[in-house]
């Protein structure tokens, strides 16, 4: 969809369609209300018969307005003025996008209210109501052989901005949020796609295939032979039980100077995970093809960088391998040697995502990186701490997890701290090997954490289990995009693009 950006009187707007705010009790936004002055008491009459009183989830289609230039005006319930938020705006934003997309308005301009006065505010608002705008939008439909897509979708959307002097804040944060969003969209593809499509070598080829969108971007694919030459163990000893065969996917993009330390993301690649020997229940297996959500997301960030052109320098790797049985699949009890010559006591075959982690942990050390930060969909224990809501944190470095933390604030794509004391590591302990690749029941997601931070020792680490937050389940089952724009937003504050 294209997004634009522009100011003027919201009742002088020559639109298909401009969308308003109305708040509880029928009280009329600020644009509502010049919008109703010019039809002289128009919206205020029709209010009055009772079709709609502003509570949130409502809408109100309304045409031929007298003393305006627009064909139709939409009317989106926001709740009350004195709770309207950052979330309510989003779901006011997401209830007109879902009207017009499927109302046959190919082009509108929106002017909902504004949250607050400030540029940053302004950014924040105008970022995000495009982020929301795509999610909306966003149909995965690949492999329906009708897919029943809306025959006049919305192509065109208008913001329209208060103050002439906050356009160029508005364009900023247009191009920010159609790069997260873009981001985003790419990431849930992947992850929608179903594991007999988008296997590690599928992976890599949609890495390939973004490389050759710029030349700051550079890909290349490790292959098993160059994996076991580099001895890693861990890795391989997953993909064993697999046909596919293992992919390691280094993406290096070169937006900042040759001097500068590289931010590297890690992403869990698990194209399908059954379990292996220690086999997952039958019930809801077909969600393990969201298990490489923390690699599609890597893939995410790295398009955001290459359609901004940050200046920065980011190393993306994701390890992509399935977690399959078979007779030469990992056995429970079986002990391998890492990458890094530590050795791992297999006691669960269904912890495998530390496993490939670990190895690509170790191998991103060559690059000398600024921090480390790894997105996995590590542990069914972060889900039952979180929820869906919360994107579960573990870190060595206090500095950088409020970096982290703070940026997911900054785009509402939250993550929520958890420790990572040393009294935990114990549950690793192993009789035959350095360490087990469980922790024991309690402390799941804390356990697996302590696990990778015996692999970054060396590094400025941070650990992003995305368990819970990656997809949605049930009626809605889809993936999420989780978590690029907190990764975006984390690399432009670090770039200086956003303050």
């Amino acid at each position: 969809m294209n997004y634009s950006a522009k100011t003027g009187d919201p009742s002088k707007q020559r639109t298909p369609c401009l969308v308003l705010g109305l708040f509880s009790r029928r009280k009329l936004s600020d644009a509502a209300k010049t919008v109703d002055k010019a039809s002289k008491g128009f919206l205020t009459s029709i209010l009055k018969k009772g079709d709609m009183d502003g509570e949130p989830g409502q809408a109100l289609m309304l045409y031929d307005l007298p003393g305006t230039l627009c064909e139709r005006v939409l009317l989106i319930g926001c709740g009350t003025q004195k709770e309207y938020n950052q979330n309510k705006h989003s779901e006011a934003v997401g209830k007109a996008i879902s009207e017009l997309n499927s109302g046959y308005t190919v082009d509108a301009t929106l002017c909902l209210p504004a949250l607050e006065s400030t540029q940053s505010d302004l950014y924040s608002q105008i970022r995000d109501t495009v982020i929301n705008s795509s999610e909306q939008i966003y149909r995965f439909d690949q492999c329906k052989s009708d897919p029943k897509a809306p025959k006049r979708p919305l192509k065109k959307l208008t913001l329209l901005v208060n103050d002439r002097k906050h356009l160029k804040t508005a364009q900023k944060a247009i191009a920010h949020g159609q790069a997260m969003a873009n981001g985003i969209s790419l990431a849930k593809d992947l992850g929608n796609l179903p594991g007999n499509i988008c296997t590690p070598s599928h992976l890599a080829d949609q890495a390939r295939r973004l490389g050759r969108k710029s030349p700051k971007l550079k890909v290349k694919i490790l292959e098993e032979k160059q994996m076991a030459a580099l001895k890693m163990g861990a890795l391989l000893s997953v993909s064993r039980g697999s046909r596919q065969p293992a992919k390691l996917i280094v993406m290096e993009y070169h937006g900042g100077t040759a001097k500068s330390k590289p931010v590297v993301l890690v992403g869990k690649g698990l194209t399908f995970d059954a379990g292996g020997i220690s086999i997952k229940p039958s019930p809801a297996m077909d969600e393990m093809k969201y298990d490489m959500c923390g690699g599609a997301s890597v893939i995410g960030t790295l398009s955001a960088c290459v359609d901004l052109e940050l200046p920065v320098n980011v190393v993306g790797i994701v390890p992509a391998s399935e977690n399959l049985p078979d007779g030469n699949a990992n056995k429970p009890g079986d002990i391998v040697t890492s990458m890094s010559g530590q050795t791992i006591e297999i006691l669960n075959t269904d912890a495998e995502g530390r496993l490939i982690l670990c190895d690509a942990l170790t191998y991103c050390e060559r690059f000398n990186p600024a921090i480390v930060i790894d997105v996995a969909t590590l542990t069914g224990a972060c889900v039952v701490a979180l929820g869906k809501h919360a994107t579960g944190l573990l870190s060595n470095n206090d500095a950088l997890a409020d970096e982290i933390l703070s940026a997911g604030d900054s785009c509402n794509d939250r993550a929520w701290r958890l420790p990572l004391w040393e009294e935990y590591q114990k549950q690793l302990d192993s009789n035959f090997a350095d360490m087990a690749n469980i922790g024991g029941k309690g402390g799941g997601t804390i356990t697996a954490a302590c696990f990778l931070s015996r692999f970054t020792k060396k590094q400025k680490w941070a650990h992003l289990d995305i368990a819970g937050s990656a997809w949605n389940s049930g009626t809605k089952k889809g993936a999420t995009g989780r978590p690029v724009s907190l990764l975006t937003h984390l690399l432009l504050k670090r770039s200086k693009q956003v303050s």
